[in-house]
């Protein structure tokens, strides 16, 4: 093999490399520390469901999702115990949005509780609701935004909002 044909030989290996660790599905790449348990109990606490080919699924009439990941993991609401946030995309199921998201948090026995699942994406404001409970903005298409809000049981529609300032849709 010549020294020519062993330098392209190591950058094929390396460009195919680089292609199957991109093609590697969100939900496959745990580096949010969290146990294969927990991974399992918040995407069920999602509305996620097993598929054969090992993604979770929340939206199974979609033919085309990508399956739904865990994107954020931290304690919102300063109890001590995290919070994850699980995306899901497709228009098939979540409309102009192309997403959806579902809040869930590790409750005192070791459970995972849906607080909130909705069309669109997640942004947590400053603002809190009752037990310290972040508002969280529902964005997607347009631009004025329902802000949700914690009031002790679930999270309920407390105004319009954006780029920080009320609003009327």
């Amino acid at each position: 093999m010549s020294k020519h044909s062993s330098r392209n030989a190591v950058a094929a290996a390396i460009a195919v490399a680089a292609i199957m660790a991109m093609a590697q599905p969100a939900h496959a790449q745990a580096t949010d520390g969290l146990s294969t348990a927990d991974r399992a109990a918040i995407f069920k606490a999602a509305g996620a469901t097993k598929q054969k080919d090992g993604r979770w699924v929340i939206c199974t009439d979609d033919p085309q999702t990508s399956g739904a990941s865990i994107d954020e993991v931290r304690d919102l609401n300063g109890d001590g115990r995290p919070e994850a946030v699980v995306n899901e995309d497709g228009t098939f199921c979540n409309g102009m949005a192309g997403t959806r998201f579902a809040l869930v948090s590790k409750q005192a026995d070791g459970s995972w509780r849906s607080m909130l699942d909705s069309e669109g994406m997640a942004e947590f404001l400053p603002a809190k609701g009752k037990d310290g409970w972040p508002d969280v903005s529902v964005g997607g298409p347009g631009f004025c935004f329902p802000v949700m809000r914690w009031n002790g049981s679930g999270y309920a529609f407390n105004r319009n909002e954006y780029e920080g300032k009320r609003c009327t849709p």
